[in-house]
C-alpha cells in the first residue's frame, strides 16, 4: 500500500511537471511556461512572475493581488483560500462570504497561461469579478489597449479571451474606459498645453503606475437593470443583458521576450479563437499594406472612372467615400451617385476591382437619422432611452404642456441636443421641464420627424430618447446588432473593402460602454462572408481591447480646423507614440488637400508620413483637383513617395531625421529601383507695412542659415490673404538682397493670395489655386546663398495703406542621398 501510494504520488507530481505545474510544500502553485512562470499562494494570491532566461522578479510583492477577486454588494473580494485540483487542472478559490466559492480552469501553452472562471456560486448576487490588478516594475513601454508592458528585454501581457471579459479596472458602472479626447471643452485644434509633455492614454488594460505598470481585467453581472452614471447623464437606464453572466470569463497571462510579443499575441489569437485577420496570407498586425494610405473623395456612377484615374495617378490602392449615405440607421446610398442604392455600389466595386483599386465608406456606427425608416413614420421601439416615467394625465393631439410623474430622466439637459421623448408612436421635442411639481415638460412640439400627433391616456409610458450632437437618435443593444449586420450586408452584397466605424461611441447609449462598442464591430465581423472576413481594412473613432484583434488600424487627426501642416499636428504626433505602445500600424490622419494646398505642404506630411512608416487619409474632391494648378505634380509626390515607404527603401537614420519637424525633404527618383533623397533647410519670415516719414528706410533684414553648400536662393513669397473687406493693396517690385549682393528686383505687382515661386532657376508668379499666371523674366542671376549666416534683406512698395503682410520662406537644398530599392 505504501508502495502503491508513492508510486501514484510520484505519476501525479510527474504529470503536473510536464503541465509546467505544481504545488509546493509551502502550498504554493506555480505555474511555468518556456520563458516565463508564475506562483500563488494558498489565499490565491500572486508571489511571483518571473523570467526563467533572464532569471529576473517582475512583480512587485507588496502590491500584489488576487488571482481572481469578486465585487459583490460594492467591495471588492479576495480569496482566503486557493486549491489546486491536479486532476482536472483547475483552481479552487474561496472567498470570505460563506459558500462563496470559484472553480478557475487553467490550460497551459508553450508561451501563455489560460484561466477561465468556469463557475462561481451565488453568481446572481455578483456584481463583477477582476483579474488583478497584476502589479509589475515594467514601466518603459505601457500598452494601454493591446494589455502589453514591455522593457527592452522582457514583456508581460493579459489578454481578454472573450469580448465580455473586459480590458481594464472597472473604474465606473458605465464601462465606459479612460481614454483622452482632444474634443473635451471645446478645443478641436490640438491638444492642450498641458498635455504635451504627457502620454496620452486610451484606455487602461495596462495602466502606468509609480512602481512601474498593472494589468488588469474585469467581467460585469448584468442579470438586472441598473440606474448608472453614463455618458453626460448622472441618472441612466442600464437594461438587464443575458450574456451568460460572469461564468466563462476567460483571460491569457503571458510573459516573453520583448522581440516575441507580437508573434505569441498571434498564437493566442489562433489558439483561443480570436478574430485573426490576414491579408494576403499576412497577419494584418504584420502586414505592410495595413498602413495603405487612401484618398477620399465622393464618387458615384457619374464620375467613378475619373476618380479611378486620380487615384491611380497618386498611386492609391484605396478609393474611400467619406459621405456616401442619404440616412443612417439602414444606410440607404445617395441616390444621384448610386442610382440602384446597394447595387450600384456593387457596380462600383467591381468596376474598381478590375482596376486593381478597393473602394471603402464612411459610417457613423449606431448614429440614426431622423429621416431613417427607424425614427419615420412610426420610431422603432429599440431606439434608445435614457429612461422611462408615465404620463401623470391624459393629453390630447394638440397639448404643449405634457404631465409626467417623475422628471428624472428628462431634465437632464447635457448631452441632450433634440429634446425628444417618444409615446406610442409619436416624438415630442420639448423645450424644458417644469421646476418643480406638478411635473411637466413645456413647451412642446407635437409629431416631429414625420411621426403622427396623437392623444395619450394617463399612465402611458413615456420615454426620454438618447440623442447625440449630431442630432441623431442612437440603439439600444438589440437595435445595434441589426445595424452592424446591415453594414455586414452591405459589405457582402457590394464587395466593399474599407470602412471606417467613426462614432462608434455610439454605442453607449446601450448603457454598457466598452462592452457594446466591442460588440458592434465583433457582429460586423463575425457577419462577413469567409471571403471577406479579416480582409476589410477597418478602423475606428476609438479603441478597444477585443476590438484591437479586428481593427486594422486607427487613424486619427483630422484637418478642418486650421492649416494643412498645424491642424491637430501635435496629437497626430502623439498618435505614434500610442501606436508604438501598443503594437499597431501607423497612420497620420486625415489631411485635407485643398486648391491653395502647396507641394511643399504634400511632401511635409509625406516625409512625416515615411519617418514613422505611417500612412495617411487624403481628403479632396473633383472640384479642387480640377482647378489645382499643381495636381499633377502633387499625384506624382504621393504616388512617388509612397511607393519608396511601401518598398521600405529609408533607413532607420532617415527615418529618425524625418521624424524631426526642424528639416523638410524632397524626393526624386533617378530610375525605377534609385531614388534621391534631398534634405531641405526653410525659414519664414515676415514683411509688414511700415508707415514712415518720406525717405525712411522700410525694408525688412532677416538672418538666414545655410547648412549646406553655396547655391541659388529659393523662395516663396505671399502676400497673406487679409480680410474680404481689405482693400486691395499691392505690393509693387519685391526685392531680395543677399548679403550685399545686388538685390533681385522683381518687376511686377503682388496681390493679395497671390504666390511668387522661385526653385533656383527660375521665378514664377501663381494665384492662389497654383494656376500660372506668369514666368518672370531675370535680367540678372538669382542671388547666392553662402554657407552658413546669410544676411536677407527684403523691400517692395505698398500701393496704399493697410497692407496686408508679406510672407517669405527661403528655401536651400542639402546633399542628396542615394536610395536603392531592396535587392540592389
Amino acid at each position: 500500500m505504501i508502495m502503491k501510494n508513492t508510486v501514484k504520488r510520484t505519476l501525479i507530481y510527474s504529470s503536473m511537471m510536464l503541465l509546467g505545474v505544481w504545488e509546493s510544500a509551502h502550498a504554493q502553485v506555480n505555474f511555468k511556461t518556456k520563458q516565463w512562470s508564475l506562483q500563488l499562494d494558498a489565499t490565491g494570491k500572486l508571489t511571483s512572475m518571473k523570467s526563467i532566461a533572464l532569471q529576473q522578479e517582475f512583480l512587485v510583492k507588496e502590491k500584489a493581488s488576487a488571482l481572481l477577486s469578486v465585487k459583490k454588494d460594492g467591495k471588492v473580494l479576495a480569496p482566503q483560500h486557493c486549491e489546486w485540483k491536479a486532476k482536472s487542472g483547475e483552481l479552487l478559490l474561496s472567498y470570505p462570504q460563506p459558500g462563496l466559492e470559484a472553480i478557475v480552469k487553467v490550460q497551459q501553452e508553450d508561451n501563455y497561461i489560460s484561466f477561465e472562471l468556469k463557475k462561481l456560486t451565488h453568481t446572481e448576487a455578483v456584481d463583477l469579478v477582476l483579474w488583478g490588478p497584476y502589479p509589475t516594475r515594467i514601466a518603459d513601454t505601457i500598452g494601454e489597449v493591446v494589455g502589453v508592458v514591455r522593457n527592452p528585454r522582457f514583456a508581460i501581457g493579459l489578454q481578454a479571451l472573450n469580448v465580455k471579459t473586459l480590458g481594464g479596472y472597472p473604474n465606473n458602472e458605465s464601462d465606459i474606459e479612460p481614454s483622452y479626447d482632444v474634443f473635451e471643452g471645446g478645443n478641436k485644434v490640438d491638444v492642450k498645453g498641458d498635455d504635451l509633455h504627457k502620454q496620452l492614454f486610451r484606455g487602461d488594460v495596462a495602466r502606468p503606475t509609480e512602481y512601474g505598470s498593472s494589468l488588469q481585467a474585469y467581467c460585469r453581472n448584468r442579470n438586472k437593470d441598473r440606474i448608472i452614471e453614463n455618458w453626460s447623464h448622472s441618472s441612466y437606464l442600464a437594461p438587464a443583458f443575458n450574456d451568460g453572466g460572469v461564468a466563462g470569463s476567460k483571460i491569457a497571462l503571458f510573459g516573453v521576450s520583448t522581440p516575441e510579443v507580437l508573434s505569441t499575441i498571434s498564437q493566442i489569437e489562433v489558439k483561443e479563437g480570436l478574430p485573426h485577420p490576414m491579408f494576403d496570407g499576412i497577419w494584418g498586425k504584420q502586414n505592410v499594406h495595413a498602413t495603405d494610405s487612401y484618398l477620399i473623395m465622393d464618387f458615384g456612377m457619374d464620375n467613378l472612372k475619373e476618380a479611378m484615374d486620380l487615384a491611380q495617378q497618386g498611386g492609391f490602392r484605396y478609393l474611400y467615400h467619406g459621405d456616401p449615405f442619404e440616412n443612417w440607421g439602414h444606410f440607404k446610398l445617395k441616390s444621384k451617385a448610386f442610382p440602384q442604392n446597394w447595387a450600384s455600389m456593387k457596380q462600383c466595386v467591381e468596376l474598381a476591382k478590375a482596376r486593381g483599386i478597393a473602394l471603402g465608406i464612411h459610417t457613423l456606427s449606431n448614429f440614426i437619422t431622423t429621416n431613417d425608416a427607424y425614427v419615420t413614420p412610426k420610431p422603432d421601439p429599440r431606439l434608445a432611452k435614457v429612461g422611462y416615467s408615465r404620463l401623470s394625465s391624459a393629453i390630447e393631439a394638440n397639448a404643449k404642456e405634457i404631465g409626467i410623474q417623475n422628471p428624472t430622466f428628462f431634465n437632464q439637459m447635457e448631452n441632450n441636443t433634440l429634446k425628444a421623448v417618444v409615446v406610442g408612436d409619436e416624438i415630442i421635442r420639448y423645450g424644458s421641464v417644469s421646476a418643480s411639481t406638478p411635473w411637466k415638460l413645456l413647451n412642446c412640439e407635437r409629431g416631429v420627424f414625420g411621426t403622427t400627433a396623437a392623444a395619450h391616456e394617463q399612465n402611458d409610458s413615456i420615454g426620454k430618447l438618447m440623442d447625440h450632437p449630431y442630432k441623431v437618435f442612437l440603439t439600444n443593444y438589440a437595435l445595434q446588432e441589426e445595424m452592424s449586420k446591415t453594414i455586414a450586408r452591405l459589405f457582402n452584397e457590394t464587395g466593399l473593402r474599407q470602412i471606417s466605424f467613426d462614432g462608434l461611441e455610439g454605442c453607449w447609449s446601450s448603457g454598457m460602454g466598452q462592452y457594446a462598442r466591442q460588440q458592434f464591430t465583433k457582429t460586423w465581423y463575425d457577419n462577413l462572408k469567409p471571403e471577406l472576413q479579416g480582409k476589410v481594412i477597418n478602423d475606428a473613432s476609438n479603441p478597444g481591447h477585443y476590438f484591437w484583434h479586428i481593427y486594422t488600424r486607427m487613424n486619427w487627426g483630422e484637418p478642418w480646423y486650421a492649416g494643412f501642416r498645424e491642424s491637430q499636428l501635435q496629437l497626430r504626433l502623439k498618435n505614434q507614440q500610442f501606436y508604438i505602445r501598443n503594437l499597431m500600424p501607423a497612420m497620420l490622419g486625415w489631411f485635407s488637400l485643398r486648391p491653395e494646398t502647396t507641394p511643399e505642404d504634400i511632401e511635409w506630411m509625406l516625409a512625416l508620413g515615411a519617418g514613422y512608416n505611417a500612412g495617411f487619409g487624403l481628403s479632396t474632391s473633383l472640384e479642387t483637383l480640377h482647378k489645382h494648378g499643381k495636381k499633377d505634380e502633387i499625384l506624382a509626390l504621393l504616388k512617388l513617395w509612397e511607393g519608396a515607404r511601401m518598398q521600405g527603401v529609408f533607413s532607420e537614420t532617415q527615418k529618425e531625421r524625418m521624424r524631426s519637424l526642424k528639416t523638410e525633404f524632397h524626393l526624386e527618383a533617378s530610375d525605377k529601383k534609385t531614388y534621391k533623397l534631398i534634405p531641405v533647410y526653410n525659414a519664414y519670415f515676415k514683411h509688414v507695412q511700415q508707415l514712415k516719414q518720406p525717405g525712411e528706410p522700410v525694408f525688412s533684414t532677416f538672418t538666414f542659415n545655410n547648412p549646406a553648400s553655396e547655391q541659388a536662393v529659393e523662395f516663396i513669397i505671399t502676400m497673406a490673404p487679409g480680410k474680404e473687406t481689405d482693400s486691395e493693396v499691392m505690393f509693387d517690385q519685391p526685392s531680395i538682397a543677399i548679403n550685399h549682393q545686388d538685390a533681385l528686383v522683381l518687376p511686377l505687382s503682388l496681390k493679395k493670395g497671390q504666390i511668387l515661386k522661385c526653385d533656383g532657376k527660375m521665378v514664377k508668379l501663381y494665384n492662389k489655386q497654383w494656376q500660372l499666371l506668369q514666368t518672370i523674366e531675370l535680367n540678372k542671376p538669382l542671388p547666392i546663398l553662402a554657407v552658413g549666416s546669410n544676411e536677407i534683406i527684403f523691400d517692395g512698395k505698398y500701393t496704399g495703406e493697410s497692407g496686408a503682410d508679406i510672407k517669405i520662406e527661403i528655401r536651400a537644398n542639402g546633399t542628396p542621398e542615394i536610395l536603392k530599392t531592396k535587392g540592389v
